[in-house]
C-alpha cells in the first residue's frame, strides 16, 4: 500500500471515530473526492449532511459552502479543513454593498446565488442555484428581480425568465477565463464533440454551447447523451467523476486555465489534521443563520412546476 492509500484509510478511520461525514465538492482534488462519503454541488452536499446522523461535517469546499452546512445543521460541528479556502465571487459582494443596492430598489426581491456569504443570504429574499435559478426567479410574485452576485448567471437567467432583471457585477474568475477562442479551438480539434458549459461562463461562450447546465446537470447529460466526446466548460475537478462514471467517453477541457486555486487548497493531509485537532470550525451567528435559512427555505419551497 502506498502512502496516499494509507493516508486515505487513516482519514476514513478518523471519520468513523468522530461520527463524521466527509463531503467533497465536484471541483475538489481527485484524492479528496475519492475519500469522501458524498461528492456533489454545494447545496446538495449541505442537504445530505443535514439528513445524515453524523455529528461532525467535514466540508471539502470553500467557506460559503461550509457556512451553508452550518445554516442547515446548527446542531452539528462543521469543519472546513482550510479556512483560507474562499470564493472570490462570493467575496465580491458584502452585506454593506447589498444594503445599498436594496435602498436603490425598494421592494424589489433579491435573489442570492448560493455562492454568497451567510450574511449576504440573510439580507436576501430567496436563494437559487445554477440549476434552479430560472425557476426561482419566475416563482417571484413581483415582476422585477435583483440578482447577486454573478453577472454571467444573471444574464443567462434574464434571457429565460419572465421578469425584468438587474444584477450585481460579480463573476467567477475561473469560468471568466474561458474564452470563445478556447472553445472554437477545442471544437476544431474534436469536430464530433458536444460543448457543455456552466452558466457562470461569459455570455459569448454560453452562446456556443450545445447544452448549458450546473455541475450536477453535467453528470446527467454525460450519462444520457449519445455523443462520445464532450468538451467541458467548467472547473477541471469535475473530470474525475465524469471519467469514472463514463469510462467509454472522452472528456476534453478546452483551457488549462479552468482550475480554481481555492478549490484545490484542501489536501488529504488537511482533512486528517482537522479531524485529529477538531479545528477550523465554521459557525454562523444565530440571527444571521435564521434569516439566511429563511432565504434557503423559500428556494426549497419553489415547486418544480408552477
Amino acid at each position: 500500500m502506498d502512502d496516499r492509500e494509507g493516508l486515505k484509510k487513516e482519514v476514513r478511520a478518523l471519520l468513523k471515530e468522530r461520527n463524521a461525514i466527509m463531503l467533497a465538492h465536484n471541483y475538489q482534488r481527485d484524492e479528496v473526492q475519492e475519500t469522501a462519503d458524498i461528492t456533489g454541488d454545494s447545496l446538495a452536499l449541505s442537504q445530505a449532511a443535514a439528513e445524515s446522523d453524523a455529528k461532525v461535517i467535514v466540508f471539502c469546499g470553500v467557506h460559503f459552502m461550509a457556512e451553508s452546512a452550518a445554516i442547515l445543521s446548527p446542531e452539528k460541528t462543521v469543519i472546513l479543513p482550510r479556512m483560507d479556502a474562499g470564493c472570490p465571487m462570493a467575496d465580491m459582494i458584502t452585506p454593506e454593498d447589498l444594503a445599498r443596492e436594496k435602498e436603490k430598489r425598494p421592494g424589489v426581491p433579491v435573489v442570492a446565488y448560493v455562492n454568497t456569504s451567510a450574511a449576504v443570504k440573510a439580507l436576501s429574499d430567496i436563494c437559487c442555484t445554477s440549476a434552479n435559478a430560472v425557476r426561482v426567479v419566475d416563482s417571484l410574485a413581483d415582476d422585477r428581480a435583483y440578482m447577486i452576485p454573478d453577472r454571467n448567471l444573471s444574464h443567462y437567467v434574464s434571457l429565460r425568465a419572465k421578469k425584468r432583471m438587474e444584477w450585481w457585477d460579480g463573476y467567477c474568475p475561473t469560468h471568466e477565463r474561458l474564452t470563445v477562442e478556447d472553445v472554437l479551438k477545442a471544437k476544431k480539434e474534436n469536430p464530433d464533440a458536444l460543448f457543455v458549459c456552466h452558466p457562470e461562463c461569459r455570455p459569448e461562450v454560453v452562446k456556443l454551447a450545445d447544452h448549458v447546465c450546473s455541475t450536477s446537470g453535467m453528470y446527467k447529460f454525460a450519462a444520457s447523451t449519445e455523443a462520445k466526446t464532450l468538451i467541458i466548460g467548467t472547473e477541471m475537478g469535475i473530470l474525475y467523476r465524469l471519467r469514472k462514471e463514463n469510462p467509454e467517453k472522452k472528456f476534453v477541457l478546452p483551457s488549462k486555465s479552468l482550475i480554481c486555486p481555492n478549490m484545490k487548497l484542501i489536501t488529504i493531509e488537511d482533512v486528517k489534521t482537522s479531524l485529529i485537532e477538531m479545528k477550523n470550525v465554521v459557525t454562523v451567528p444565530e440571527d444571521i443563520r435564521a434569516r439566511a435559512k429563511a432565504a434557503l427555505d423559500r428556494m426549497l419551497a419553489v415547486p418544480r412546476d408552477f
